[in-house]
């Protein structure tokens, strides 16, 4: 059946803004060698306003002869040298220039990453300078990738060379998807890679846009190329493609193993950034007006959609009870409602099936013996929101415990010392991200160095810095993402030996 023609006034109510209104009504297509053309099979595919659940706009659904056409065109862009073997310089600007397109598009692109993902408008912002960023970051990257000479025998001269891999696949997820997109697509381009990025298909608009700055920018075509659709098609196209020589994925632990399962085929590269169920640990002596605000932002940024949302919250037995008061006192002043009002922090959840995944862990969690302090209900009425949840009398086995439910919800459960935090915090098979709260020095970075995860912070929470690589320990991925250490991924090392 053939998708209705969405009523853009209703989907984006109270959007004044021209430009992303304007966008809103373009027709919505694949971004193939530098041009926009629609899906090989002609169909399309919704994308709702999780705020109203109205249809905001048609995407092209492409899919694996889509993938195939992308793969043609990056590869002959790249072979073509056009990108790879730019002079640096001038490469760099031309991220640079992309950082500034994006930061001349912000309100417009943060209206549109609310309007498509339901995420607050104030962190939309956020993460949309966090975009420019990145790109500013790596542009300066550019000109600083360097060989090595190496000590050789005298009748030889040996260095080394770093290259860039190739025909980069690139699957981005829907939270936060500017700040992702630049995650992946800045560090690839500043290695000399070239790119066919895959949007999640309940997010496409942001990465759409972008490819239009993309272009305006002067980008050479096929450099750049985005697929919008289903994981299952051309998601799985990507990750077995025998011509694209990297994926990069952002996502669930799930969707990651097969990802690196389909990759064996041409033995690609691949860097994962999955799931966590990250510890945030609160020791008696922690600075209570601090600990409570961000343990609070830990669970509900993005309504908790986030991988390294601090989801388990241990607190020390005789912090317990005045911890908790004084957690579900300031949880239950988050204001949950409409996304672009500047003074809301909770939007909806970005779908439906989220939403009824969070409403089956309230089940599960009171079914295991767990307990609200607040929450654990739903605001009704239109749109996927749920209210922000505490719950208590939690075990570390119990499945809210353990499992990711991707929401704005924290299990409280008490640590004895030291000793037992850490033994807890590591009782999972994620390693993302994990915090210590403590006005202990030695304390801080005894424990920070013994949890495993990715990302410790001590005594702040969610603080994320292109400049620092981020990535997990175990089942939360392989390779790290930002930093120098992104480099590492978009690059190969050639050896080179010159008798002489």
């Amino acid at each position: 059946m053939a998708a209705a023609v969405p009523s853009i006034e209703r989907a984006a109510q109270g959007v004044t803004s021209s430009a992303v209104l304007d966008f809103l009504r373009k027709p919505k297509q694949l971004l193939i060698g530098g041009k926009w053309t629609p899906a090989k099979s002609g169909k399309t595919f919704e994308t709702i306003n999780p705020a109203n659940e109205e249809v905001l706009a048609l995407a092209a659904e492409g899919d694996k002869a889509d993938v195939d056409e992308a793969a043609k065109a990056a590869r002959k862009a790249f072979e073509s040298g056009k990108w790879s073997e730019m002079g640096p310089h001038q490469r760099a600007r031309y991220l640079f220039k992309i950082a500034d397109l994006i930061e001349q598009h912000a309100d417009e692109l943060a209206t549109l990453e609310t309007l498509n993902n339901g995420i607050a408008i104030s962190l939309a912002r956020g993460m949309v300078a966090g975009a420019v960023d990145t790109f500013r970051y790596y542009g300066g990257w550019v000109t600083k990738i360097y060989g090595e000479t190496n000590p050789s025998a005298p009748g030889f001269f040996n260095y080394t060379l770093r290259e860039p891999v190739g025909v980069c696949g690139q699957i981005i997820p829907w939270n936060g998807p500017i700040a992702m997109l630049a995650w992946k697509i800045a560090p690839a381009l500043a290695c000399g890679n070239v790119s066919i990025l895959k949007p999640a298909e309940q997010t496409p608009l942001t990465a759409l846009r972008i490819g239009e700055l993309i272009l305006e920018a002067g980008i050479p075509e096929g450099v750049v190329n985005i697929i919008t659709g289903f994981g299952e098609t051309a998601g799985a196209a990507i990750a077995s493609h025998p011509d694209i020589d990297k994926v990069a994925f952002t996502g669930s632990t799930e969707v990651g193993k097969l990802i690196l399962q389909a990759s064996a085929g041409n033995l690609k590269r691949v860097s994962l950034e999955l799931g966590g169920k990250s510890p945030n640990v609160i020791f008696s002596d922690a600075d209570l007006e601090s600990a409570v605000p961000s343990s609070v932002s830990g669970f509900t940024m993005l309504s908790g959609q986030v991988c390294c949302a601090g989801t388990r919250v241990f607190v020390q037995r005789d912090f317990h009870d005045r911890f908790v008061d004084a957690l579900t006192r300031y949880t239950s002043e988050v204001k949950v409602g409409n996304p672009l009002d500047a003074r809301t922090t909770v939007g909806p959840l970005v779908s439906k099936d989220q939403f009824d995944r969070v409403k089956g862990y309230f089940e599960v969690g009171k079914n295991e013996g767990a307990k609200t302090t607040v929450g654990g209900n739903f605001p009704g009425g239109k749109g996927y929101f749920v209210n922000p949840t505490v719950f208590v009398d939690v075990k570390n086995d119990m499945r809210i415990a353990r499992e990711e439910i991707f929401g704005p919800v924290a299990s409280v459960i008490p640590f004895k010392d030291e000793n037992d935090a850490v033994l807890q915090g590591n009782d999972t098979t994620y390693g993302l991200a994990a915090a210590v709260w403590t006005n202990d020095v030695a304390r801080a970075h005894k424990v920070a160095r013994a949890l495993r995860a990715g990302t410790v912070w001590v005594n702040c929470y969610n603080n994320i810095d292109p400049i620092s690589p981020f990535g997990g320990y175990k089942q939360s991925g392989i390779g790290r993402e930002l930093g120098k250490h992104s480099i590492e991924l978009y690059t190969q090392i050639k050896s080179v030996y010159v008798k002489l």
